[in-house]
């Protein structure tokens, strides 16, 4: 009887579970699901957050930002270095110190200028010995009191002596000795050890690694002093070849940086480069901007705010409705039945708020301008 009742116990368990499997399973469908071309409809809760729009040339004047930094101008620095051996015995300009061009930076004792102008008095002595031993070969060859082989031979010791006497002064000029003095008579020549480095240009002491009692040597590495024209200053920025047509030379712009908020700087597009980044695809673009209260310093970063002429037609749209995606833009276009639809697109900086659409749109096609980011969340979801 017990084992009778446990059979039937189990077949109890059995029929329990084949119905609990049933009661899991989905049913079944013939019906085959259609791929959507399209995102969906976003939520009715997200909808209201959409906003669209249609796409039209703009009328504004557009501006280009372009990101660069503060440098030099090109002929308004200059670095110094010594063109010569010595130790320093004096130096007169300080940092900070404005200069005028010729003022005097530092005096240095040089040996090369003593034994130089030795050099240089000896072979003056040499050339007046052979300049008037030929002359008086010549007069003696003339009366023939002198063979014609003596003559050759003192003519061509002046031809040595006045090439040696040629090689000497060079050596006092490289040595930055003034011209006029050694014009000169010897006897009324005043040339010392000492040399005055001075400033090739008017501007301002911006760098010095010099001290009283230091060595220095005729290394053109080695600077010893820096001085630039800080009342102009130039920014270089970078332009990408799509805007290139956009700049022109000689367009007005204002400069900005991040140390004056809303301190605007007046500028003027100087040189566009004829060289083409491989890696960045950009151009380097040089202005010209006015710094006459020296706010602006060297290698602070900047933008270039250039305004472009009026005669330019511009198809532009929000940036916050463009998103990036792996490196690349995209917008949502709004289709006939209210879906939405994503297509790449090029852009370029058109104002503060706007971009200018180089590729991808065309002028009455409706887009999503606020809210882009619900969409792709919605179609990332399916």
């Amino acid at each position: 009887m017990r084992r009778w009742l446990n059979f039937a116990m189990g077949l109890l368990a059995i029929g329990a579970v084949a119905a609990c499997s049933r009661s899991e399973e989905p049913p079944t469908s013939n019906a085959s699901t259609p791929q959507a071309k399209a995102a969906p409809k976003a939520p009715a809760e997200r909808q209201s957050r959409i906003e669209t729009a249609v796409v039209a040339s703009s009328s504004e004047n557009p501006v280009i930002a372009l990101a660069g930094k503060v440098a030099y101008g090109e002929d308004r620095y200059s670095r110094i270095s010594s063109p010569l051996q010595g130790r320093v015995v004096e130096v007169r300009a300080k940092l900070g110190d404005r200069v005028k061009a010729g003022d005097v930076l530092m005096v240095i004792d040089s040996p090369d200028i003593t034994s130089a102008y030795s050099e240089f008095v000896k072979e003056a002595s040499d050339l007046e010995f052979a300049t008037r031993g030929y002359e008086l070969a010549k007069d003696l060859f003339e009366t023939k009191a002198l063979p014609l082989k003596d003559l050759k031979q003192a003519e061509n010791d002046l031809v040595k002596a006045r090439a040696e006497f040629r090689r000497a002064k060079e050596r006092l000029l490289s040595l930055k000795v003034p011209a006029a003095e050694l014009s000169k008579p010897l006897a009324e020549q005043q040339i010392t050890s000492r040399f005055a480095m001075k400033s090739s240009l008017a501007g301002t002491v911006v760098e010095r690694t010099v001290t009283p009692g230091q060595s220095v040597g005729g290394d053109p590495s080695q600077v010893l002093f820096t001085v630039a024209d800080l009342d102009k200053l130039q920014v270089i920025a970078d332009v990408y070849e799509r805007d290139l047509d956009l700049i022109k030379v000689g367009q007005v712009a204002q400069v900005t940086v991040e140390a004056y908020p809303g301190v605007n700087f007046p500028a003027a597009i100087a040189a566009i480069g004829d060289v083409v980044d491989p890696v960045s695809r950009t151009i380097k673009v040089r202005a010209w901007v006015t710094n006459d209260a020296h706010k602006l310093k060297p290698e602070m970063f900047a933008r270039i705010h250039i305004r472009v002429g009026e005669e330019t037609s511009f198809l532009t749209i929000p940036k916050e409705a463009v998103l990036e995606i792996d490196g690349k833009s995209f917008v949502y276009i709004v289709q006939a039945d209210g879906r939405y639809s994503k297509r790449e697109v090029k852009t370029a900086t058109a104002t503060a708020d706007q971009l200018r659409v180089v590729e991808g749109l065309i002028p009455g096609e409706r887009i999503v301008t606020k809210g882009a980011v619900l969409i792709k969340g919605q179609e990332s979801k399916g």
